[in-house]
């Protein structure tokens, strides 16, 4: 399709559906590839063979998406939660979709997994607030008989934990207060002692263990800005190598052959994911896929036990992509399934990197989105605020993007302050700056589109979810001559309440949350003048507002605050609240509703 010519209006469903298919995964054996697939409008697992066949669906979850399963030798272990209150229990289900159980069977409790224990077959390692609301203790799973064991008791301080090669409980990351400490024990049947301690804005990470179990690898920003991958002796408590850092931008990550025990693949994001190859064998394979798959992404996301079968996965910042069975012993790829077939990629739009010097001086990067076959001039245009607000976005497929471009709006999305992946003073220049020097970055990156003449200064929108739909309160309140119209989706209303409303388990992590957002007493002042509930007289713009009744995060009194707020002002807000939904909707029939009213609600107010 050429670019002058403007393409069809896509029905707001194709964006929005549930896709075809997705999360596959290959059996231990490689015999048998699994996936997550629609079934009475809910996302369920199914089983096929490797060589064809018959599918088989083995879960049958109808009120709530499976989002997150795992193989375990002949089982499948999954996880899901209740209308979105986050306490997500473990179930396993065998192959054939005979034998489910409810490994988990506790209200009111979350679970996590702390390790697979891919050699042991039929053992997990999880963690769960069972015993405290406020806190993780680890267990011993047998997914056979259900048996639980506690492994470790959490003293109250430990945010995650982490095993070595064999299964074993031996690191763990506590928080307290401001500091941070990585315990380490020689084994399970030792105590574990303080390894090294830090003050949070500096963070040493560990990943996993070497592979002789003696000492292990990091994420570390210690005595530099941007945080890299280096090994850690444990004899000594310090950084002996620096493996790789990058000197723009944070490492993010570090992959590894769990069969051959060898590096495998450090990954950074500079407007782009990148790769840093430490083993020819898997450089190999990406170079061979990477041919295949020009101007793509690609990502290895399973593999079998040996590693010969690996479930691969394409995407672009126009299409979900494909998933494909690629076999390393002949350097074939096999097409499993296209995750949306029903989106054709010449129709949609390019995600272009952008820059621009916030009003201080520092660089903000961020990403632009033009429609098709208008001229990029003047263009209504929507900003839409990332959530986190220690997240960031990235280049690649976002629904939410292409289907706002291809109603003919450009879309803005900036990394501001605070943002992760841009180093220590990037994300430090963002502490106790919630509607002030970070709001600025977004009110900044605004004017900068403006000033290119790219958009029309009297029909901008602002929307977000989390900690987007805090800005674009704070947008409405603090610049309401900026924008025409918002859009508040789970959006923290009222600091105050916020930081007094957080789950229990985020407790450990409190002290740290008012350094970097502010204290409800010793700033309350501050605190009252940056939340937009009291501001609200200064809101001129409409606005729509969404809500999951039962988020776990941002509670529901903080939307009814506002939306009460601007109502009692004689102010009509439409509010949308699903009581079978938390931190965002997940259900296809609320988020189709939710967007159909986005939809309506810009063309009404910047059309």
């Amino acid at each position: 399709m050429k670019s002058s010519t403007i393409p069809r209006r896509i029905a707001l469903r194709d964006f929005f559906r549930n896709p075809a298919a997705g999360n596959f995964q290959i059996s231990p054996d490689g015999e048998f590839i699994s996936y997550l697939k629609p079934y009475q409008n809910r996302m369920n697992i199914f089983v096929r063979p490797r060589d064809g066949g018959g599918e088989r669906r083995v879960s049958s979850a109808t009120s709530r998406d499976i989002t997150a399963y795992m193989w375990k030798n002949d089982r499948l272990l999954y996880m899901r939660d209740s209308a979105g209150d986050e306490n997500y229990r473990l179930y396993s289900v065998d192959r054939q979709g005979n034998n489910y159980r409810d490994l988990t069977p506790f209200e009111n409790v979350r679970v996590k997994l702390v390790d697979e224990l891919p050699d042991i077959n039929d053992e997990v390692l999880i963690s769960m607030n069972h015993r405290r609301k406020d806190v993780f203790d680890v267990y011993r799973l047998n997914i056979e008989t259900g048996d639980l064991q506690m492994v470790a008791e959490n003293p109250g301080n430990i945010t995650s934990w982490i095993t070595d090669h064999e299964g074993r409980l031996r690191l763990a990351f506590a928080a307290d207060g401001v500091d941070e400490a990585i315990l380490y024990r020689d084994s399970e049947q030792d105590e574990f002692r303080c390894l090294m301690r830090n003050n949070f804005k500096t963070s040493v990470f560990p990943l996993f263990f070497t592979f002789d179990n003696a000492n292990f690898y990091a994420i570390s920003n210690q005595n530099r800005d941007k945080k890299a991958i280096v090994l850690f002796d444990i004899a000594q408590g310090r950084e002996r190598e620096l493996l790789f850092e990058h000197p723009d931008v944070d490492v993010s990550g570090l992959s590894y052959s769990h069969y051959h025990k060898r590096l495998w693949v450090a990954s950074f994001t500079t407007w782009k994911r990148q790769l840093h190859f430490f083993d020819q064998e898997i450089k190999e394979v990406y170079d061979s896929l990477f041919r295949r798959f020009e101007n793509k992404e690609v990502s290895i996301v399973d593999t079998d036990k040996t590693e010969r079968r690996l479930i691969v996965r394409s995407y672009s910042d126009r299409s979900l992509g494909s998933y494909y069975l690629y076999d390393r012993a002949d350097d074939s790829l096999e097409l499993l399934c296209e995750v949306s077939p029903w989106l054709n990629e010449e129709e949609l739009c390019p995600m272009k990197p952008i820059e621009f010097t916030a009003r201080d001086g520092l660089q903000i990067h961020g990403y632009l989105t033009l429609p098709l076959g208008r001229p990029g001039r003047n263009l209504p245009t929507v900003l839409h605020v990332h959530g986190g607000p220690w997240a960031r976005d990235s280049w690649g497929y976002r629904a939410q993007t292409q289907f706002l471009a291809n109603r003919g709006y450009a879309v803005l999305q900036i990394n501001f302050r605070g943002s992760t992946g841009y180093g220590r003073e990037f994300w430090k220049a963002s502490f106790r700056q919630w509607g002030a020097a970070m709001q600025d970055d977004l009110s900044d990156g605004v004017h900068w589109l403006i000033d290119q003449g790219i958009a029309d200064p009297d029909r901008v929108a602002i929307y977000g979810g989390s900690y987007g739909g805090y800005a674009t309160l704070a947008g409405l309140c603090f610049t309401p001559d900026l924008y025409t119209c918002g859009i508040d989706f789970v959006g923290v209303s009222n600091l105050l309440t916020f930081m007094n409303s957080i789950p229990p388990y985020w407790k450990p992590l409190q002290t740290k949350m008012y350094e970097i957002i502010g204290h409800p007493e010793r700033d309350r002042d501050m605190l009252t003048q940056r939340s937009p509930v009291f501001n609200v007289d200064k809101i001129k713009a409409p606005l729509l507002v969404a809500q999951g009744a039962k988020d776990p995060r941002v509670n529901i009194e903080e939307s009814n605050q506002i939306v009460n707020a601007l109502r009692e002002r004689g102010i009509d807000v439409p509010y949308i609240v699903k009581d079978n939904e938390g931190h965002g909707f997940h259900n296809e029939e609320n988020r189709l509703e939710f967007y159909e009213a986005m939809e309506q609600f810009l063309a009404k107010h910047l059309e």
